[in-house]
């Protein structure tokens, strides 16, 4: 008797992972289904396409490969995905399928736009609670929108999960910014060539969200959830993008974005505080996402104005060549050069500009010593032996 009961107690185990089996791969399978996915990936595309063909309009080469924007969608933000979904699911945060439309259609608004500057999710998540609020409802090819009078209650577990992805913009802002940075030669106040930086960025984060469902609550009542009438929750795997564009003039794009960064990741974490407090006052989860737009456009626009004042941070120097870019895996790269470092002496010879920098490389086609002022104005020796198909300006990108 008590080896049956066993058997039937494993065979319902067994059946309520089934079936809870079954519905995340549902959930992931939904991900497919939102075109958010799709325009994000052309859009992706699209930036590279455009950063490659303005690097070869300034600097007749490309710094990175076109498909960069596209390979780092996902895979830069892998890890934060995994990490935001557990903690969403574990905390019992629940947003509508109501909303989830409208974030995703609000997000496709703000890729297709290309104004990135504005492309952080806080902006799509606070109109689709807006879009919620004002409480119009349509049907549209067999889909019906009718969003519930809670949604305050939504917008509380929209503030945490959002906050929370704002603080990865920030992260991934501190970390990547400076590395995505394409240099642009524009012409100064007194006519000669500079270089400003452009880091535009598309990120995707996969976030398993609870939705009203069947499977969870009838086979783990003891599931940590938010409830929403009397429904129960099932799982979606939510797109959610970042969109990024900032400039650099003024500071050099390596001390510049992990300010910016900084900046955005106390956004979030001020958004997710805000939205904690909604838990007992449901208008604060309303109030967060206000904050977050308010606040996030405000480090932009800050940035943004300090970076149009002052001189460029990269422009041409009486000491030498300026460096605006270095191209991965070339010479200049393994020596530990980088952007805005001035080249004093190749070869023992005193250079000024790009002609002078290429003919004293030719000196010795084997072997180059180089003299360089870094960012404090201290004095580096490089040098590095040359190959036959290494690049024949060490990979370096200048002002000229």
């Amino acid at each position: 008797m008590e080896g049956n009961v066993r058997t039937v107690e494993w065979m319902v185990r067994r059946f309520m992972m089934q079936e809870i089996g079954l519905e995340l791969l549902k959930g992931i399978g939904k991900l497919f289904l939102n075109p958010l996915v799709y325009i994000t990936v052309v859009f992706a595309v699209l930036l590279g396409y455009v950063r490659v063909k303005r690097e070869r309009r300034s600097f007749r080469t490309r710094i990175l490969w076109g498909w960069t924007e596209v390979k780092r969608l996902v895979a830069d933000t892998w890890l934060f995905a995994l990490i935001l979904s557990v903690i969403s699911i574990a905390a019992g945060l629940t947003v509508t399928m109501d909303w989830i439309v409208a974030f995703s259609v609000a997000s496709i608004l703000l890729v297709v736009l290309y104004v990135y500057q504005i492309g952080s999710p806080i902006f799509a998540a606070a109109l689709a609670i807006l879009a919620m609020g004002l409480g119009y409802s349509f049907s549209f090819v067999g889909f019906d929108w009718n969003p519930a009078d809670n949604w305050m209650s939504v917008a509380v577990s929209v503030g945490i999960l959002i906050g929370a992805v704002v603080f990865v913009e920030g992260w991934m802002i501190r970390k990547e910014g400076a590395r995505s940075a394409s240099p642009i030669l524009e012409k100064s106040s007194r006519g000669m060539n500079a270089a400003v930086y452009l880091s535009k960025r598309l990120w995707m984060l996969p976030v398993l969200v609870l939705v009203p469902g069947d499977v969870i609550s009838t086979y783990a009542p003891y599931w940590p959830q938010i409830t929403i009438g009397q429904n129960a929750f099932g799982l979606v795997l939510l797109p959610v993008v970042i969109g990024f564009a900032q400039k650099a003039r003024r500071t050099l794009p390596v001390y510049f974005y992990p300010i910016v960064g900084k900046a955005v990741m106390v956004v979030g974490v001020s958004v997710v505080v805000i939205a904690l407090i909604g838990i007992w006052m449901p208008i604060f989860g309303v109030i967060s996402l206000a904050v977050g737009v308010i606040s996030r456009l405000g480090v932009w626009l800050y940035f943004s104005m300090k970076e149009r004042q002052g001189s460029y941070a990269v422009s041409p120097h009486n000491l030498g060549v300026m460096i605006a870019g270095v191209l991965p895996d070339s010479p200049a790269d393994k020596m530990g050069l980088v952007v805005g470092e001035c080249i004093r002496k190749v070869n023992g010879l005193s250079v000024t500009n790009e002609r002078d920098l290429y003919e004293a490389i030719q000196i010795n086609a084997a072997h180059c010593r180089l003299e360089v002022l870094d960012h404090q104005g201290e004095v580096r020796l490089r040098q590095h032996v040359i190959y036959r198909h290494d690049h024949h300006r060490l990979g370096l990108l200048v002002v000229r």
